[in-house]
């Protein structure tokens, strides 16, 4: 029975990273898989998943509005798919989660999401609310902080470096604009 697995951590853990792999590994055994990356973030271009060490791949873009179930099940009619891999899951919608969970059970086939746990005011994504609640298997991917400690927080930085506590939930960027940290420099940033 496939699983619906959510693998969170703050920025620079190696989300991407970690789903290139697994899309990788499928593929080197002939099995195909979707890749799915949010039209919201553009940094890669639109349609592509790069992690910071240099991997890329090809993804399928993926808007707020569309229904993934319904987009999968396509994809799956016309030639099987082994695996759906979904990266910046922390964008998606509960009714995205909720169709990816169909995906699973019943189209038989595993769905792997990874994404922020929480944003910079330490609170949940609605797309990771809804995997936390929704996921069969939860993984947390480690980073660590400047201090050494597990990073756990992301903090947003102006241009100058200083924390951001104010602002719209989503602002595309990496690590000019957020640092993983431990909750202790997340609450004592100036």
């Amino acid at each position: 029975m496939a699983k619906v697995y959510f693998y969170y951590s703050a920025m620079n853990a190696g989300k991407s990273t970690v789903l290139l792999q697994a899309s990788y590994n499928y593929q080197e055994r002939g099995m195909r898989t979707l890749v799915f990356a949010p039209a919201i973030d553009t940094r890669a271009g639109l349609g592509r998943v790069r992690s910071r060490i240099g991997l890329e791949a090809p993804a399928e873009v993926l808007t707020a509005t569309d229904n993934l179930l319904n987009r999968v099940s396509h994809e799956h009619a016309s030639t099987p798919v082994a695996c759906v891999l979904v990266d910046e899951a922390q964008f998606l919608t509960r009714a995205q989660v909720e169709q990816l969970t169909v995906v699973a059970d019943s189209l038989d086939i595993p769905v792997l999401c990874y994404g922020l746990r929480t944003d910079f005011k330490a609170q949940l994504f609605p797309g990771s609310a809804a995997l936390l609640a929704l996921a069969d298997d939860l993984t947390e991917l480690k980073t660590i902080c400047h201090c050494g400690r597990k990073a756990t927080m992301n903090l947003r930085v102006d241009a100058g470096g200083r924390a951001l506590r104010e602002g719209a939930q989503i602002e595309i960027g990496g690590n000019e604009r957020y640092l993983a940290v431990c909750r202790r420099h997340f609450n004592t940033a100036e």
